[in-house]
């Protein structure tokens, strides 16, 4: 089973979101990565091997956006 990591952000657009999700696979390719963005915590999910948390956040974060690991 692949390691996942859930993180609490603050995107709320369909389009910046899929922005993010297309910067976030730029840099790890064999995640997988998608938003929920109808969960009151706009969640990113991140799934694979190759993906660093602390990596994931500051990329978010480079957008405008907060992200923290959902605990």
């Amino acid at each position: 089973m692949e390691p996942i990591e859930i993180f609490k952000t603050d995107v709320a657009d369909a389009t910046e979101a899929k922005k993010i999700v297309g910067v976030l696979l730029s840099y790890f390719p064999r995640s997988r990565i998608n938003f929920d963005l109808y969960d009151c915590d706009k969640v990113l999910r991140v799934e694979g091997r190759d993906f660093i948390a602390a990596k994931v956040m500051m990329l978010v974060k480079e957008h405008g956006f907060n992200c923290r690991v959902l605990e």
